[in-house]
């Protein structure tokens, strides 16, 4: 698989509220997806994405910042069929398409000005963090590997979120993404249901940890372009991934960042996942799915960037935020 960079001009695709950053794009199967590059300082680079259909921007901004601030370069990306990438029908989830593209942006971020090879690491957070233990397995050249409030799946982790969902309102939205599913084979528009909502709704979370989301993710409200919504049939395949099962086969340097009130993505699961993997760390913060954005973030990024400095390699700069 080769990939293309942006062909627009630099001055163009340089943000000017996150200093050097600049857009870059690079090809996955038959899209093209859409990302911020930091450069690197010391050669490493992390890859990044964001949770369920949650777009880089309000995903990643805020630890990408502090990462390249510690010298670390950082390749964040949107997934095909969200927010600036290619890719139609959109606002679809597909596990297969999705573990695509984070390969076409750790094998895109190699090529980039300055990133030596060897030392290319990933991130992930909720879903995207779960995608971690399968990229990691995959990819057993990679220098390191962050799993942040990882979904690892399985069975437990499923009733443990259902808990908080009223059983009309779950038969709703099995029943909304079985009736998408049919449609997309016809050719027709998906069925959205809202990433988050109250107990009752048809959402896909309606754990307590919905009510922390805003405030973690977009605080300000600058993100309007992010669509809060994902394709009903989007659901279905995720409630029987079960990406943990691959952290056996990981043999580079895993991090698991695990949070102890977490109702959206289960403790146990994670826990289990790190178990399994030969060279895993766990860290365990309190608070609940998104404390690593709110109350714990400073223990959260101190975590990663010693991680990263032990692993990576280079000079390192330690950072706190203003």
């Amino acid at each position: 698989m080769h990939s293309t960079p942006s062909a627009s001009t630099p001055s163009a695709d340089i943000d000017p509220q996150q200093g050097t950053r600049r857009k870059i794009r690079f090809t996955s199967g038959n899209a093209e997806c859409a990302g911020w590059y930091y450069p690197t300082a010391n050669g490493a680079c992390v890859v990044m994405a964001g949770g369920f259909a949650v777009t880089k921007e309000p995903a990643t901004d805020l630890f990408a910042a502090r990462l390249h601030a510690a010298g670390f370069g950082v390749l964040a990306f949107d997934y095909r069929r969200l927010g600036e990438s290619g890719g139609r029908p959109r606002q679809i989830v597909r596990v297969g398409e999705q573990l695509a593209d984070w390969q076409a942006a750790v094998e895109h971020a190699a090529t980039l000005a300055g990133v030596d090879s060897a030392r290319i690491s990933v991130w992930g957070f909720s879903a995207s963090g779960g995608h971690i233990f399968r990229v990691a397995a995959r990819n057993p050249h990679l220098a390191a590997a962050i799993a942040q409030t990882p979904n690892a799946g399985g069975p437990a982790a499923s009733l443990s979120v259902m808990r908080f969902q009223k059983p009309w309102a779950a038969l709703r939205l099995t029943a909304r993404g079985i009736l998408d599913g049919l449609g997309g084979m016809f050719g027709r528009a998906p069925l959205l249901v809202p990433l988050g909502g109250e107990p009752g709704t048809v959402a896909v979370l309606t754990t307590p940890d919905v009510a922390d989301a805003q405030q973690a993710l977009d605080p300000e409200g600058r993100h309007t372009d992010w669509l809060q919504q994902v394709a009903a049939r989007s659901v279905l395949r995720l409630s029987v991934y079960q990406p943990g099962r691959a952290a056996a086969r990981i043999r580079c340097p895993l991090l698991v960042l695990v949070c102890d009130q977490d109702k959206s993505a289960y403790p146990p699961a994670a826990l289990a996942a790190a178990a399994k993997a030969p060279r895993a760390e766990v860290v365990r913060l309190p608070g609940g799915h998104y404390a690593p954005f709110l109350a714990s973030h400073e223990q959260a990024v101190a975590a990663q960037i010693d991680f990263l400095s032990r692993h990576l390699g280079g000079t390192v700069t330690t950072n706190r935020a203003e």
